[in-house]
């Protein structure tokens, strides 16, 4: 899907409203409508947001382009009832509050191929700031291994709760960052929730910790080599949830790898047999031997790094 502010769309896409025909009425704000013109979703749907938009309206019905906020184009094969009916769920100003937080920090490209981020953002700022009418708090167990996991992604993320917080009455907590963090890291995958990134994150972490006892080191969390392999990781996990493993090195590389780091290919094989057992997958020869240098990498930097010779 692309997501598109309200200047851009009503300007170059708008300009005759017929091309826009209501399908669906979710709610008075919320609407499903045809692209007549498929300037926008080619042969396809659109989900539209605005106060009042779908108010007295019906399915048939030439959509008004003055009153449109937010769209939101299916392109990466989601389903547009179910990102409606997300949205009739949130109130409109949430929806604006999320896009503009994410361009504030920089990150509109993200929101743009990734709108249904933007849905889940503001999803959980609703909810957030409803718990904290209540008074109620939400703690994240995970907020130690989302701060070494993934920096880049929890700095944003800090950025992201400041923007939010300066555009509420009453600010969310410090700890709603670790979980702007995870949509942030959820917004690579496929997958419209987070149960696949929790899973991701716990494995990152047992991974991690079964080099360290097969080495007996310490991993820094934060060196370049460890960032580098959590990285790796991250984009075995979208290569496996794609099905789409890497299988097209020369046999000989392969071979090169097991001979030259032999502790580091057991190493990779016990980590391959944690994430098989995790994600129901068999992980490819080439996968193996690409971990294992990984693995080799940082278990080598570890053992300098212990013995003083860095």
């Amino acid at each position: 899907m692309a997501d598109r502010p309200l200047a851009q769309s009503v300007t170059r896409t708008f300009e005759n409203a017929e091309n826009l025909r209501i399908l669906r009425v979710f709610n008075n704000n919320v609407v499903l409508a045809q692209d007549g013109t498929t300037d926008i979703a080619p042969g396809g749907e659109v989900v539209l947001t605005g106060r009042g938009l779908g108010f007295k309206a019906h399915p048939g019905d030439a959509v008004d382009p003055r009153k449109i906020v937010k769209v939101f184009v299916p392109t990466d094969g989601r389903d547009p009832d179910h990102i409606a009916q997300m949205l009739a769920g949130i109130p409109p100003e949430m929806v604006q509050v999320a896009s503009e937080s994410l361009a504030a920090i920089g990150q509109s490209r993200i929101a743009d191929s990734s709108p249904s981020l933007v849905v889940a953002l503001a999803d959980h700022i609703n909810g957030a700031r409803m718990m904290e009418a209540k008074g109620a708090h939400v703690e994240y167990p995970l907020r130690a291994e989302v701060e070494n996991l993934y920096p880049v992604e929890y700095s944003q993320a800090k950025e992201f709760l400041a923007q939010v917080n300066s555009r509420l009455d009453t600010p969310l907590r410090d700890e709603e960052a670790v979980a702007f963090a995870l949509h942030l890291v959820n917004a690579g995958f496929s997958s419209g929730d987070l149960s696949y990134t929790y899973q991701m994150t716990g494995v990152i972490e047992q991974v991690l910790s079964i080099i360290e006892k097969r080495f007996d080191v310490s991993l820094d969390r934060g060196s370049v080599n460890v960032a580098r392999f959590i990285t790796h990781m991250r984009y075995l996990f979208v290569r496996i949830h794609q099905g789409k493993q890497l299988e097209c090195e020369p046999s000989a590389i392969v071979a090169a790898i097991r001979e030259s780091f032999p502790e580091a290919m057991q190493c990779a094989g016990e980590c391959a047999a944690v994430i098989e057992l995790r994600f129901g997958a068999d992980i490819s020869e080439d996968e193996l031997s690409y971990m294992a240098l990984h693995v080799a990498r940082v278990a080598g930097d570890a053992r300098d790094a212990a013995h003083g010779t860095r």
